[in-house]
């Protein structure tokens, strides 16, 4: 196969490109496309003009499919049996191309794989029968390139392929040496336009979690607990109404502490009901911490109370459990 020229070829289609915005495309397209054939050497012909226009589908995001027509006359090389006339092949197929990358990206490289047929025809056939030289014949065509989106609505594409083509007649009748198949490489580009209809705006962007200030800030509003401490602050937001609490929101524990307060041995016994007789005698110790006692219920009076009254070791702990009970019970 012949590749001079081709390397060539490319840079002049990628020459000029400047910066664009990137391109989503809405359903249907047409693409032009203009480029060479670099013919195989066994063709004996030399490189020609290639043009061609297709109407294209995106059937997803990432691949569209192309339906194309395509057409190249080439000239005989000199060195030819059919030097000073022409080769003409007409194409008619389907193509495949996948996208890689986002579909807002502005630059996606894409593979592509035809199918289709070539019709191939000699020009000026004096010395053949234009019906023994002409035909249709299958072709494959695999490669690849680059799309470029300018806007919403037109893009650009550079692409190389290689086009087998199963012409089993052309070679046999110029030089009546049989040949089946021949491979050519295709350099073209293309300007799509998009005409289906306004590209679909980007989905709305969704905050799963507020940020944590605003989220702070409409809590600092509430109390749901009626507690006076708001919802952000609260650390036991099911606090009773009424209940007095700090600022933490959770209820006032109040300890107090009546050690050097004590009944006297053994008592109460069973049936008593007054607490007085069963003291022992008070001192000036004493009564500091019953007034102590006195004056922390007087500032917290919506603490809640939690009496405990305790033993010494003497006796068995049922004995004892009885008289612990009775010292913290109904002591008024």
């Amino acid at each position: 196969m012949k590749r001079n020229g081709l390397f060539a070829l490319i840079a002049l289609s990628l020459a000029g490109i400047g910066a664009a915005q990137a391109q989503d495309y809405s359903n249907w397209y047409i693409a032009p496309r203009v480029g060479a054939v670099i013919p195989d050497s066994d063709r004996e012909t030399d490189t020609s003009l290639f043009t061609g226009i297709g109407i294209g589908f995106w059937s997803t995001p990432n691949f569209a499919v192309d339906f194309e027509v395509t057409h190249n006359n080439a000239d005989f090389e000199k060195k030819s049996l059919r030097n000073g006339h022409e080769f003409e092949n007409t194409g008619l197929g389907f193509a495949g191309r996948y996208f890689f990358g986002d579909a807002g990206s502005s630059w996606r490289p894409y593979a592509m794989g035809g199918l289709g047929f070539l019709r191939h025809a000699a020009i000026s056939g004096s010395q053949l029968s234009a019906s023994r030289a002409n035909g249709w014949d299958p072709m494959v065509t695999v490669g690849g390139g680059v799309q470029h989106g300018f806007s919403d609505r037109l893009a650009f594409r550079a692409e190389i392929a290689a086009r087998y083509d199963r012409d089993n007649n052309s070679r046999q009748y110029y030089t009546n040496e049989h040949k089946t198949g021949f491979v050519d490489a295709i350099a073209s580009v293309a300007l799509l336009v998009n005409f289906g209809g306004e590209a679909a705006p980007p989905p709305a962007k969704t905050i799963e979690n507020p940020p944590v200030a605003q989220a702070q800030k409409s809590c600092r509003d509430l109390d749901d607990d009626n507690d006076g401490v708001n919802n952000c602050d609260d650390r036991c937001p099911s606090t009773e109404a009424g209940v007095q609490v700090g600022p933490d929101g959770c209820p006032i524990k109040v300890t107090i502490d009546l050690r050097g307060v004590n009944f006297k041995f053994d008592r109460p016994k069973k049936g008593e009901k007054s607490i007085a007789p069963t003291l022992q005698e008070p001192t000036a110790d004493s009564i500091a911490i019953l007034d102590q006692a006195v004056d922390v219920l007087k500032r917290n009076p919506q603490a809640h109370v939690e009496v405990a009254g305790h033993t010494d070791s003497v006796g068995t702990d049922e004995y004892n459990q009885g008289l612990s009970e009775r010292r913290a019970r109904d002591r008024v």
